[in-house]
């Protein structure tokens, strides 16, 4: 069964006495594993369509099924509980706790699945070895380069390995060098803990490492490819 699997998944807004449509008869699989993304220009529905699969918003029409579960048949607290224990997320702005150190921050989904004590600090120590950041375990986000808060926001996501990480823009406040180092990180939990990836993205460097692109344009697919993507 695919990771996600989405039929004619419909998205519509209110926009005072009419709708907009952001999302038109979408149909999608992707299997568990997979580094790909949705690539368009901005307003294509990239984010949108990223955000029903992370079970942060419903769908107007259409089935979405992610991880098993339907997603509009989930109450909020059962979406919580599906993205607290098995998705990932990476956001263009890092979303780090500024009061909190790094290994706090990486630490925090954790705390809120209850895990004991020692299985959660084994956990928070492998996320920080992973991305490079064990030296800066006790700094604090504002003591950090854009380049390391984007990789603590990396650390947090994968903490719990989970089975699914969406990262929507993740290099967009990023120089080359920084972007490539996380990119580079990305493929090698992928490859490493058989993690899924789904990326919504317009920036090239990233689009160079997907392993499929999956082109949208005005809500609509208008085409999915295969790509070398980088080992």
């Amino acid at each position: 069964m695919p990771l996600i699997k989405m039929e004619n998944i419909v998205k519509e807004y209110p926009m005072g006495k009419a709708r907009f449509t952001a999302l038109k008869d979408i149909n999608l699989s992707v299997e568990k594993g997979e580094f790909c993304g949705l690539i368009g220009p901005s307003g294509s529905g990239k984010t949108t369509l990223l955000n029903i699969v992370g079970a942060l918003d419903d769908p107007t029409g259409g089935t979405a099924v992610v991880l098993g579960s339907d997603i509009s048949g989930l109450s909020h607290r059962q979406a919580a509980e599906m993205r607290s224990r098995h998705m990932g997320f990476i956001f263009q702005t890092y979303n780090l706790l500024p009061v909190y150190t790094v290994y706090e921050n990486v630490e925090f989904p954790l705390l809120i699945m209850k895990m004991a004590d020692k299985d959660r600090k084994n956990k928070v120590n492998a996320a920080l070895e992973w991305v490079g950041l064990s030296d800066k375990r006790k700094s604090r986000p504002g003591q950090l380069s854009g380049g390391e808060s984007q990789r603590v926001a990396v650390a947090r996501a994968i903490v719990k390995r989970p089975e699914l990480v969406l990262a929507d823009e993740p290099t967009a406040n990023l120089d080359a060098e920084n972007s490539h180092n996380i990119l580079d990180m990305m493929v090698k939990l992928n490859r490493e803990l058989k993690t899924t990836f789904v990326f919504a993205t317009h920036d090239e460097k990233v689009i160079s490492y997907l392993r499929r692109k999956i082109h949208l344009f005005d809500g609509k697919i208008v085409k999915d490819e295969p790509a070398r993507g980088k080992e």
